[in-house]
């Protein structure tokens, strides 16, 4: 058997249909295009989006919101977190390497450091970035934050 001798099989394939060659085809005259109409005139390319002359969706619709390219997106973590990490591991110092080792957030991801929860040991904090409850508590137990 050779690439050269290979046929498809038993009626699998068919002749394509010859439309537009007269009368006695059965498929001459508009030759399936119907009467008239965009779609029955040559060079006829459908407009993405075209409704037939309706208002099209994306016209009838309002634009709406307001996407801010500078936007940070910031993963939040509790000063509960910190405290129950510290407790844990004996930790006097928490940073990004600290919290991914833990497994509190993924690699590459905004820090904050919210204010939710109790913090009873002194810590030094390193994030990006700290809420003003959460940098006050810190501070009232005699620990830092650093804002990396």
């Amino acid at each position: 058997m050779k690439l050269n001798n290979l046929k498809p099989a038993e009626g699998s394939t068919h002749a394509r249909r010859r439309i537009g060659r007269g009368p006695g085809s059965g498929l001459g005259g508009t030759s399936t295009r119907g009467h008239k109409g965009a779609k029955a005139r040559s060079g006829y390319k459908r407009k993405i989006g075209f409704e037939g002359g309706q208002m099209p969706l994306q016209r009838r619709v309002p634009k709406a919101g307001f996407k801010n390219i500078n936007h940070k997106e910031y993963f939040p973590v509790n000063l509960s977190a910190l405290q129950a990490l510290a407790d844990e591991k004996g930790l006097s110092k928490i940073g990004l390497a600290e919290l991914k080792e833990a497994g509190l957030i993924k690699k590459n991801v905004l820090v904050k450091v919210l204010g939710n929860g109790e913090l009873k040991t002194s810590l030094t904090v390193e994030a990006n970035a700290f809420s003003k409850t959460a940098e006050e508590a810190i501070k009232a137990v005699g620990g830092n934050t650093t804002i990396i």
